[in-house]
């Protein structure tokens, strides 16, 4: 069960280790076990790491991008070999079940840097033609990234911001969240394995203090951060100062819209997708569920159905659908939520409690959760809660449904349930968010950008959108006559 590092650090191509950081613990969320104890970094760690960084950083870009390319696929080959080994321990530091880790963690972020592999080598400029003389464009990199992740899915973020930086000849340093701090610390060394040259992953450790003092430093040249709208905030606040650039991938309190007309067993299913995958703990999840009036009662009957035989257990036993939340905090805040809930009036159609799970007195389990007779004005409907919580609502018009859905300071994802393609293509058009899908919900192939509008964030991680926002473009302007001067 313990998953304990050889250090807390990856700095240089070497795993470092300083004791004078504060020491911190990754529980196992099922069963509260400590499975590492590691030390946050100190100013001299932040200090070694940009050093490094910035060493490795002009050996990496001076390689052809084709070059850059063979060892991010390298990488990704060893990660699927590896697939098992990386799923379990990243079950082991969120919770989430080995059939969710097994396919959608490791195995994700493999993907993310073949995909990343391929554009390396295709990296350009353009030419323009000025009627005797020209000028044209480089792509070039931006310098040291700074990469902050979330606790949900530790190794697909580390990868989704790494495989980019790295394909445009950025130098990263990664620092985890302190609830997740392991499978990075994996990435780098099978980025070392796959031939990466020293200094150009790191991965360094802490919380919050760590972050500010790594988006501060004047070594860095870009700063990407997944995370909540507060942490956004901070980040972005912090950065203004040095004027570097920010990606920011945070909250959302998205709409899953289904029509009459749609597929409702299909729309059950991305209500699932969108509410109940690892434990609910996803920013783009469709929390707010809109049904039209004249099929909610059929959709409320199959979703409780449906969600009556999610299987709750052993985050290690295959066959368990739903683990535990990623630690006692979090539960603690959607339990609160769950209470408000019904404070306020909503309507509780299942779950509503913390789960007991046989074999894990002390798991951080939380029931998957459906309210009805949701108001738009309720705290639940309005507060990202981040947990197995789902709130369903009636509507009449689309008109309607397209202005309620974006009454709402966030705009990460949507989604649309309709028979009605034409419909599916209007609404989207129509609603706020960064990311939408038509018929589907919570699907994100790396070819596609993914990223959010208003509060949810700026930029976008994935698809050939994530090269602009981790490499620059410079203009050259060729005479090819005489120059001259007006005086």
């Amino acid at each position: 069960m313990p998953a304990q590092p050889p250090a807390s650090h990856f700095i240089d191509g070497v795993f470092h280790e300083d004791v004078e950081g504060a020491t911190f613990e990754s529980l196992y969320p099922a069963t509260g076990q400590v499975i590492a104890r590691l030390h946050a970094a100190t100013p001299a760690v932040i200090e070694m790491a940009v050093a490094a960084a910035t060493r490795g950083q002009a050996e990496w870009t001076a390689l052809p991008g084709a070059e850059r390319g063979k060892v991010l696929r390298r990488a990704a080959a060893i990660m699927r070999e590896r697939n098992r080994e990386l799923s379990e321990l990243e079950t082991l530091d969120t919770g989430k079940p080995i059939a969710e880790t097994l396919v959608a963690d490791a195995a994700s972020g493999a993907d993310c840097l073949d995909y990343f592999a391929a554009l390396a080598a295709d990296l350009r400029g353009d030419h323009i033609d000025l009627g005797g003389s020209f000028a044209y464009t480089r792509r070039e990199p931006l310098g040291v990234c700074v990469g902050i992740g979330a606790w949900n899915y530790p190794i697909q973020i580390a990868s989704w911001k790494a495989a980019p930086a790295l394909a445009c000849g950025n130098a990263m340093i990664f620092k985890p969240s302190e609830t997740t701090p392991l499978s990075a610390l994996r990435l780098a060394e099978i980025l070392m394995e796959a031939g990466l040259p020293k200094g150009v992953f790191n991965v360094v450790q802490g919380a919050g203090a760590v972050g500010a003092a790594l988006v501060s430093h004047p070594g860095i040249a870009k700063v990407s951060v997944t995370g909540s709208v507060a942490t956004g905030a901070r980040v972005m606040q912090a950065a203004s100062a040095g004027i570097t650039p920010v990606t920011l991938e945070l909250g959302g309190k998205s709409p899953l819209i289904v029509f009459a007309d749609a597929d409702l067993d299909a729309a059950v299913s991305g209500a699932i997708l969108g509410n109940f995958y690892s434990a609910g703990q996803i920013c783009s999840n469709g929390t707010r569920v809109f049904v039209e009036r004249s099929v909610r009662g059929a959709f409320v009957d199959k979703l409780r159905a449906r969600v009556a035989r999610i299987r709750l257990g052993d985050p290690m036993a295959e066959t368990t659908d739903m683990g535990p939340l990623v630690s006692r905090a979090q539960m603690e805040r959607v339990l609160a939520y769950l209470r408000l809930g019904r404070e306020e009036g909503a309507v509780l159609e299942c779950g509503g409690a913390a789960a007991e799970v046989p074999g894990f007195p002390n798991g951080c389990f939380v029931q998957p959760t459906v309210f009805t007779g949701v108001a738009d004005e309720m705290r639940i409907a309005r507060e990202e809660i981040f947990g197995p919580v789902m709130s369903v609502f009636d509507f009449d018009t689309e008109e309607e449904v397209i202005a309620r859905a974006n009454a709402t300071e966030f705009g990460l994802a949507a989604g649309v349930f309709t028979r009605d393609i034409q419909r599916g293509h209007r609404v989207v058009a129509k609603l706020k968010a960064g990311t939408c899908w038509i018929n589907a919900y919570n699907l994100t192939p790396v070819e596609m950008p993914f990223g959010g509008a208003k509060r949810s964030g700026i930029g976008r991680e994935n698809g050939r959108a994530a090269i602009e926002h981790y490499s620059q473009v410079k203009s050259v302007y060729v005479e090819m006559g005489k120059a001259e001067a007006p005086y």
